[in-house]
């Protein structure tokens, strides 16, 4: 068994912290460590890693959050398909407050649209078969983590003859941004903290491009104060060294070829896509489209009218998701836009950095000053 406490231990932070402070001395410059995945972005802020960080490392947060890297039109279409009378919308929470370019679900829901909060694509399912005579579309957003159990539930339709259960397809893929990001002179990234959630599925091989072909240091890590820490360690290590490697950190959870039955499941249903991100615009083979076989399950194909997209006004929502500002330096971030009243879709999501930054980093910033 897995003595879980030593993650959180005080004395082992203090440790990490000594450890990553004499062997970043050496550097002689200011390196940027990006973390791609929201989970680890509110750990980092909940712990107050980034203070314990000398001078000369910096920890910025990627596009690792899949509701806020979920572009304005995919909303607008979700919101149009709401629109149809015949059709119920069922989604997880988060995406109920995003902004789209003119309501949220949430505000429609309160309308009277026939828009529901699941917590799994099989409870979309389980409404689908209850009510025959509506179109049940789960807005299937989400990376490699949650897009087995999209294809799973698409399964159990197939398999139970559920003909009303529709996937509208908002899947993102790790890999292809991950290059975008090292391929952007506007972002400066001298390693990866690994997300942890994908890699269970992926793999811990799967990253090897990283290091063959941008030798760019990266490591897989666990979500307590410790994994995150011994990440950090180890890209400093690697980079006053001279030396790039994809290190499994996380081991006690991911294996090095991942979990090959979720991604033939994921294969079985959908193809690579082109497809949008906010922030990073269009990358191709990006994201998931049905398979032609099952386009009867697939509500992209549904014929509705969808306006041209409109981000907030102000909202750089996008930068953030780069690392190439942080929050603070938003105009919106803590007056127009907070928690209560979001205006990008980095300060809804659980996972978002703007929210955990103004939960976190600025109760903290200020107690400090």
């Amino acid at each position: 068994m897995i003595d879980a406490t030593r993650f959180f231990d005080s004395r082992a932070v203090d440790a990490w912290t000594a450890v990553i402070r004499r062997i970043a001395e050496p550097l002689g410059r200011r390196v940027t460590i990006m973390e791609v995945c929201g989970t680890h972005t509110h750990a980092i802020a909940a712990a107050g890693l980034r203070h314990l960080m000398p001078e000369c490392i910096r920890l910025v947060a990627g596009p690792g959050c899949p509701v806020c890297v979920t572009p304005v039109d995919y909303l607008d279409r979700a919101i149009a398909l709401s629109a149809l009378p015949d059709v119920t919308l069922c989604t997880f929470g988060d995406l109920m407050r995003v902004p789209s370019s003119t309501d949220t679900l949430e505000q429609l829901s309160a309308r009277g649209r026939d828009i529901r909060v699941v917590y799994a694509p099989r409870d979309a399912v389980a409404v689908a078969r209850a009510e025959p005579g509506r179109r049940v579309v789960f807005l299937g957003v989400g990376f490699e983590t949650t897009l087995p159990t999209v294809a799973a539930a698409i399964e159990d339709a197939e398999r139970e003859d559920v003909p009303n259960f529709l996937v509208l397809p908002g899947a993102k893929l790790i890999e292809p941004p991950l290059r975008a990001l090292v391929a952007d002179d506007e972002v400066d990234v001298d390693g990866f903290l690994l997300p942890g959630h994908v890699s269970v599925i992926v793999g811990a091989d799967f990253y090897r491009f990283l290091v063959e072909e941008f030798a760019v240091p990266s490591a897989i890590v666990g979500f307590t104060p410790v994994d995150i820490l011994s990440g950090v360690a180890e890209i400093v290590r690697q980079l006053a060294a001279g030396s790039h490697d994809v290190v499994n950190l996380y081991g006690r959870v991911v294996r090095r070829g991942g979990n090959p039955a979720a991604l033939q499941l994921m294969r079985r249903f959908f193809v690579p896509c082109d497809t949008r991100w906010r922030g990073l615009g269009a990358i191709p083979g990006s994201g998931l489209a049905m398979r032609d076989e099952f386009a009867h399950r697939d509500a992209a194909r549904i014929d509705v009218e969808v306006p041209a997209p409109r981000e907030p006004k102000g909202c750089r929502c996008g930068d953030v998701l780069k690392g190439v500002i942080e929050p603070p330096e938003c105009p919106l971030y803590g007056r127009a836009c907070n928690p209560d009243r979001p205006m990008g879709a980095c300060m809804v999501s659980s996972e978002g950095t703007c929210a955990a930054w103004f939960r976190h980093e600025r109760p903290l910033e200020e107690a400090l000053a």
